[in-house]
């Protein structure tokens, strides 16, 4: 994993990232105030110094940091590679519009023989996974008990039944900030609804973040690193293996971030050829540094997964990604760990935020301090609790 261009053996003055987040409908500035709050007390907690300011270019959504770290100053612009859109649009759908979504991602998974795979290799995601099913079919048996007294007790039961039954289950997606159950839902189905192939909206939207990171390439810059995290981490292999096969020779160190991955969750079924044949073009490729950064402590995650082993599309001479734990019960205190360790959703985005007991892993260095990827974990081994086997059926990388 060797940088192509580096400034005094890794060190970065100019820096450009590209964040690709999962499936989430907030707006970009929910990011950049999560950056603005977490870089600060991480920056206190660490002895750096952090400011951001706005980004300024017309149409781009991100913010700009000033970094003093390391004894280094450091420029970076963050740009998000924004797709809520796409994500609110297909959250836009009734109630019994998500429990047919339901019984088709279930048909997917089970039926392409995923589920099972998938469940061996890692029980925290699929049981993350059976939740909304199990939280949306509970809602559904006590509407339909509901809706069943009221028919039965009532004259002309059977509408102020059937009235109580629907209106229960639209309370229910209305109170979802609390249950998560039709977001996720949403989530499983998205991807799945293409048995793994790119849906043809994100596909244009990939395309244009393929180009954005093509552009930086060519400014005068240290490093361009791509972030993907949680769902975006499988767009984000697909958007930069689309890099590869165009970028010139020369240029800035391309580096690339994995947090909190779920690309077995897409690579596994049987029409992500696409993906799996990206997976392999980043692990040949001596062009950038990979890092892949999960916690077994996150359940939401394939922690220490390496998802182009696990996938079955490993190259001969792979180069990576670099394998290795956050360690949460390590980097938190033992009060944040109690705080974070029952909310499930917010410690699948302890990966942007900070740690009161820092290791290696640092989201504000990488992302604004004065190395680059390649440079900050050249030399360090990869988990050893990894696993490496392949699990998926599915290994075609070829439609």
């Amino acid at each position: 994993m060797d940088d192509t261009r580096t400034t005094a053996a890794g060190q970065v003055a100019r820096r450009r990232v590209f964040y690709i987040p999962g499936y989430d409908p907030v707006p970009a500035r929910r990011y950049r105030e999560m950056y603005r709050r977490e870089g600060a007390r991480q920056a206190a907690i660490s002895g750096y110094a952090l400011t951001l300011s706005p980004l300024d270019e017309a149409g781009r959504h991100g913010w700009r940091v000033r970094a003093e770290i390391e004894g280094a100053a450091v420029e970076t612009a963050v740009e998000m590679l924004v797709w809520a859109d796409i994500v609110k649009a297909s959250m836009a759908q009734g109630v019994l519009a998500t429990y047919g979504q339901l019984l088709r991602t279930a048909w997917i998974y089970m039926g392409s023989g995923a589920l099972w795979r998938l469940m061996r290799l890692r029980k925290g995601p699929m049981l993350a996974a059976f939740y909304p099913v199990v939280v949306l079919l509970g809602q559904l048996a006590l509407a339909l008990a509901v809706g069943g007294v009221l028919a039965a007790n009532l004259p002309w039961g059977a509408i102020p039944g059937m009235a109580a039954a629907i209106l229960l289950l639209q309370g229910f997606r209305r109170l979802d900030g609390w249950f998560y159950a039709h977001y996720l839902m949403h989530d499983y189905a998205f991807t799945a609804r293409a048995r793994g192939a790119w849906p043809r909206d994100l596909a244009e939207r990939m395309d244009y973040f393929r180009q954005r990171i093509l552009a930086a390439l060519t400014e005068d810059l240290d490093e361009v690193l791509v972030v993907g995290h949680s769902t975006g981490a499988p767009v984000a292999v697909s958007v930069l293996a689309g890099v590869l096969r165009e970028a010139p020779p020369g240029g800035p160190a391309l580096s690339f971030l994995t947090l909190g991955q779920v690309i077995p969750m897409i690579s596994f079924l049987p029409a992500a050829w696409q993906l799996r044949d990206d997976l392999a073009c980043l692990a040949a490729s001596d062009r950038l540094t990979w890092v892949d950064v999960t916690a077994p402590g996150d359940g939401a995650s394939f922690a220490l997964c390496d998802p182009v082993a696990v996938s079955g599309v490993a190259p001969a001479g792979k180069r990576g990604p670099l394998v290795m734990s956050a360690a949460f019960r390590q980097t938190l205190s033992n009060a944040a760990w109690r705080a974070l360790r029952w909310r499930f959703f917010r410690l699948h985005f302890q990966y942007l935020s900070a740690f009161d007991r820092p290791g290696d892993y640092d989201y504000f260095r990488i992302t604004a301090g004065p190395r680059t990827l390649g440079a900050r974990y050249a030399g360090r081994a990869p988990s050893k609790s990894r696993i490496e086997r392949a699990h998926s059926r599915y290994t075609s990388r070829a439609a």
